[in-house]
């Protein structure tokens, strides 16, 4: 589903290093870090096994689990070490950023994701950016990216007319969480469902930070059942389950994910 682009980055010489400093592109600050094609490799090779034995142990198929690697902060160079190891799926949380990075990865045959929280006035740069909204959290956002998506098919050439989407559900109360509560859910989904250029596909959640991941489970569970439960309402199927990052994954897989976002057991840490 990627996009060829006449810009192609050229690769920064291939150092560890040991602090990374952050460098200011416009106004987003993105890790200033050459990660060595071997430490990323390995952290894939790694994540890979963990995803297929929690597959393994829930009775699942592995290739059901698709590998979102999200590149929030980290530069294009490095999602170029990711794809090279076999990554076709990136997730970014910020529009603004992810414009920054996009023409120095825009020939990849990538899927980009925007798995952050989206402003409606960013909606028309995020459809025209992004494959994928993996955010859809209001009425109002959805209406504005359905009329950008229409704007953009009408305009010219477009890779498709149809966005796919996954609505965000707030299963937890802290301020910081973005999301449609549970019960105005399947409003929102049969009001989409009614928009010509947005596909829904399913949902997301982003559950609280808790260090056992045990204790995030009835996190996923509860998704799986607002899906099946929503499934079931609509008369369609609602494939994807966009839950799990690189500290719960693996209980999230158990639970039923369809799609993972793993950043830093790909990437490394963040710099702060």
């Amino acid at each position: 589903m990627g996009h060829s682009s006449t810009v192609v980055a050229s690769l920064a010489p291939r150092r560890p290093v040991c602090n990374p400093r952050p460098v200011e592109i416009g106004r987003v600050r993105i890790a200033e870090m050459a990660v060595e094609t071997s430490a990323i490799a390995v952290n894939l090779a790694r994540v890979r096994e963990r995803i297929a034995r929690a597959a393994e142990h829930a009775g699942r198929d592995p290739a059901e689990i698709t590998l979102v690697a999200v590149s929030k902060t980290f530069p294009a160079a490095a999602i170029r070490e990711a794809y090279a190891a076999g990554v076709r799926h990136f997730g970014e949380n910020r529009v603004q950023e992810w414009e920054a990075k996009h023409p120095l990865v825009a020939d990849l045959a990538a899927t980009w994701h925007l798995v952050g929280h989206l402003q409606t006035n960013k909606a028309r740069r995020a459809a025209r950016l992004f494959h994928t909204v993996d955010s859809l959290d209001s009425w109002k956002l959805a209406q504005k990216l359905d009329a950008a998506v229409a704007e953009l098919a009408a305009s010219g050439p477009r890779r498709e007319v149809v966005l796919p989407v996954l609505i965000e559900v707030r299963l937890a109360p802290e301020e910081t969480k973005h999301g449609v509560e549970p019960e105005e859910l399947p409003a929102l989904a049969e009001a989409v469902l009614g928009l010509r250029h947005l596909e829904l596909r399913g949902l997301m959640c982003i559950p609280p930070l808790l260090v056992d991941p045990e204790q995030v489970r009835p996190y996923f569970r509860r998704l799986r059942t607002l899906r099946d439960d929503l499934q079931q309402r609509l008369g369609r199927p609602l494939p994807e389950l966009s839950m799990g990052m690189s500290h719960d994954f693996e209980v999230a897989i158990q639970e039923g994910a369809t799609q993972v976002r793993l950043g830093t057991a790909i990437f490394g840490a963040r710099a702060s």
